[in-house]
C-alpha cells in the first residue's frame, strides 16, 4: 500500500468526521433556540434565572457611612453590595457592615483605570497602572469580594491605538494574575465606550488571548446596543461572561432611558443567558439617586431580567 496515498485517505477521513461534529455542534444551539421559542409559544414557563442584585456604590445617596450604605441595599431588597477601590474606608468598616447586615461584597471597581492606564503610552504610567490594579486586588481581598472590575485602556490616538490597548493591557494584567490566583479574585474586563473591542468577536478573542482563568468578562448588557445586539454578544462571549452591569441605551435618550424603557431587547436578552447557563451577580449602573429611585431601579431589575 502507498503510505502517502493511505495517509491522505485518514487525513481526509478525519477532516470529514472534524467537519460533520462542528456542523452538528454549530446547529445545537439554533435547535435549543427554536425549541425554547416553540415552548414559550405553547404557554410553557421559562426557566427563571438565577441572579443576585447590587448596585454601583457611588449610587447610594443619602448615607454618610459605610453601614448606612450596606443597611439602604439591604431594606431595599439588594442582595450584596459591590465596593471601590481606593477607598476611604477601611476594610474593618466593610466587615462590620458587611456582617452587621447579612449582605456580602461580591467585588469592586478599579476606580482609576480610566485616567491610569494600562494602555497608556508613558511606561511609567502603565506601570503606576498595574500598582494601582495589585492594590484594588488586595482590597477586594480584604472587604472580602472575589472580583475587580476592569477597563483595560482606551484608544486615545496614534500612539494608543486598538493594537496598542491590546497588547499594552495583557502585559500589565497578566503581572497581577499571580496575586489574583493566590487571593482567589477574578479580574474582570469590562465593555465600555473606550474605542476597543467594540465587537463580540473581538472581546471573546482578546479575553482568550489572556487565557488564564482569573480573567473573564463583567458584561455591560446596556453599553453594546450602540454596536449590535446585546444578546449576540452573549451567545459569542458565553461563559466568559462572569458578571452582568445593568443599564438601557436607546438613540433618543441615550443612558437617560430607564432600565426597561430603552433599545435592549431584554426578552432577548434573558434567553440568550438562560442558553449560556449564567447564573451570578447583576449590578445596576445608572444614575443615583434616595431610597425611593433605588427601589424603583431594584422593581426595573426584576422586570427585565426575572421576568
Amino acid at each position: 500500500m502507498n503510505v502517502a496515498a493511505s495517509n491522505r485517505r485518514n487525513f481526509l477521513r478525519q477532516a470529514t468526521t472534524a467537519a460533520a461534529i462542528a456542523a452538528i455542534g454549530s446547529a445545537v444551539p439554533s435547535a435549543a433556540r427554536e425549541s425554547a421559542a416553540a415552548q414559550r409559544a405553547a404557554g410553557a414557563p421559562s426557566e427563571q434565572l438565577q441572579l443576585y442584585k447590587a448596585v454601583k456604590w457611588g449610587m447610594i445617596e443619602n448615607a454618610p457611612t459605610v453601614l448606612d450604605h450596606f443597611q439602604i441595599c439591604k431594606e431595599i431588597g439588594y442582595d450584596g453590595m459591590e465596593l471601590i477601590s481606593p477607598a476611604d474606608f477601611s476594610a474593618e468598616e466593610v466587615r462590620k457592615a458587611s456582617d452587621a447586615t447579612g449582605l456580602p461584597v461580591h467585588g469592586l471597581v478599579d476606580m482609576k483605570h480610566w485616567d491610569v492606564r494600562l494602555s497608556d503610552p508613558d511606561a511609567k504610567v502603565r506601570d503606576e497602572g498595574v500598582a494601582i490594579l495589585r492594590q484594588a486586588i488586595l482590597d477586594c481581598h480584604a472587604f472580602g469580594g472575589f472580583s475587580v472590575l476592569l477597563v483595560p485602556g482606551r484608544v486615545n490616538g496614534a500612539d494608543e491605538n486598538h493594537d496598542h490597548v491590546w497588547q499594552r493591557s495583557i502585559v500589565g494584567i497578566r503581572q497581577v494574575l499571580p496575586l489574583a490566583s493566590k487571593l482567589g479574585v477574578r479580574v474582570l474586563i469590562e465593555n465600555v465606550w473606550n474605542g476597543f473591542c467594540e465587537t463580540p468577536e473581538q472581546l471573546r478573542d482578546y479575553i482568550d488571548e489572556i487565557d488564564n482563568p482569573w480573567v473573564g468578562s463583567y458584561f455591560d448588557i446596556g453599553n453594546v446596543v450602540k454596536f449590535s445586539p446585546s444578546e449576540n454578544w452573549i451567545r459569542t462571549l458565553g461563559s466568559r461572561i462572569v458578571k452582568l452591569d445593568v443599564k438601557d441605551w436607546s438613540t433618543t435618550k441615550g443612558f437617560d432611558a430607564k432600565i426597561g424603557e430603552g433599545d435592549v431587547n431584554w426578552a432577548a436578552v434573558r434567553e440568550a443567558l438562560r442558553e449560556i447557563k449564567f447564573s451570578g451577580w447583576c449590578t445596576a449602573e445608572v444614575a443615583g439617586g434616595d431610597r425611593e429611585w433605588l427601589a424603583d431601579v431594584s422593581k426595573r431589575m426584576d422586570q427585565t431580567l426575572l421576568a
